[in-house]
């Protein structure tokens, strides 16, 4: 990379962590850039350990960068300017939450009333204004993992590091979380790493996508590169105005298979030389009016299974590592 070129948010070069005879990083190979990134991969497939290695928090081998910095050996620079919001739960007994955030602030080197107003502020972003000065023991989960929130930001970082956020939260509180993360980047300034396996949460926020499985990187690049949105256009969901079999039997009689989903839809694979024109033409043979027509693409969780199903076709979008190991 030449001098001008911008460092990826991440890169990885051979990444491994050991646990004993347990390999929960194998060898990875990335280059990670986006807004809101998904960190994907079922339970124990290394994400956590992944985060913790970028933090600087743990040894391993191979190569870490983050904003261009080595993890190894400056670990300490890169949390100055990476928040980090823990899955578990991290609160001292008896502390309150500005207590906790601004003592967040002043480990990461701010003076102790500037790190108190940083405080106040990113309690206020998270919506716990109101209850800033009660002990976190007595705290809701939703209050919880808001609280969490406030001290991973409370610093202004470059990047958020989020593990499981959404994890526990009723479906409102679900719901507010995956708000204040959309905002985020274009509020506070910064980009986000969301590690998660709750796949609704990735396709209702993310750009991009990381998916690790057994202590690999299996696919790097954007959602869209993950669902096949390029280069399948003769995949179609396509809605009338009438009774769709009758468009169905006109494009199979054509060379297309059709599924109807309702008595309105149906999902159609064009032979492979066709184009949409075909859809448009038969509908008029058959009296119908075409209402919606769009490519077909799978869903985040279709692709994701792909992913990991060691599908025979390699992702797209990005480096993956290859080779045995286990997780963690």
């Amino acid at each position: 990379m030449n001098d001008t070129e911008r460092a990826p948010l991440i890169e990885l070069q051979g990444l491994t962590k050991r646990y004993g005879n347990i390999v929960a990083l194998n060898g990875v190979e990335a280059r990670i850039d986006g807004r809101i990134i998904g960190l994907l991969g079922p339970n124990g497939a290394g994400k956590s350990t992944l985060l913790k290695a970028l933090l600087g928090l743990i040894p391993y081998q191979g190569s870490a960068r983050v904003l261009g910095m080595s993890a190894s050996t400056q670990g300490a620079q890169i949390r100055d300017r990476v928040g980090y919001m823990p899955e578990q739960e991290a609160f001292l007994a008896g502390m309150s939450a500005v207590e906790l955030c601004t003592y967040a602030a002043e480990l990461s080197g701010l003076p102790r009333t500037e790190a108190m107003q940083r405080a106040h502020a990113a309690l206020y972003y998270a919506g716990l204004e109101e209850k800033r000065y009660q002990p976190i023991d007595g705290y809701s989960t939703g209050m919880k993992q808001r609280v969490k929130l406030a001290q991973a930001l409370v610093h202004d970082p470059e990047i958020l590091f989020l593990d499981e956020p959404t994890n526990g939260l009723d479906p409102k509180s679900r719901e507010d979380m995956l708000k204040l993360i959309v905002d985020m980047p274009e509020r506070r300034g910064c980009a986000i790493v969301l590690s998660t396996h709750l796949l609704p949460d990735v396709e209702r926020v993310c750009d991009s996508a990381v998916i690790m499985h057994q202590g690999r990187i299996r696919f790097v690049g954007s959602i869209d590169e993950l669902r096949g949105a390029r280069g399948r256009d003769t995949e179609l969901n396509i809605e009338v105005n009438g009774e769709v079999t009758r468009l169905a039997d006109a494009l199979a009689a054509q060379g297309a298979r059709c599924t109807v989903t309702s008595p309105v839809a149906m999902s159609v694979d064009l032979p492979t030389s066709a184009t949409t024109r075909l859809v448009f033409q038969a509908a008029r043979e058959v009296g119908l009016q075409v209402r919606g027509i769009e490519v077909r693409r799978e869903s985040v969780e279709d692709a994701f299974l792909r992913v990991i199903g060691n599908a025979p076709n390699p992702p797209v979008g990005g480096a993956y590592s290859a080779g045995p190991g286990g997780s963690r």
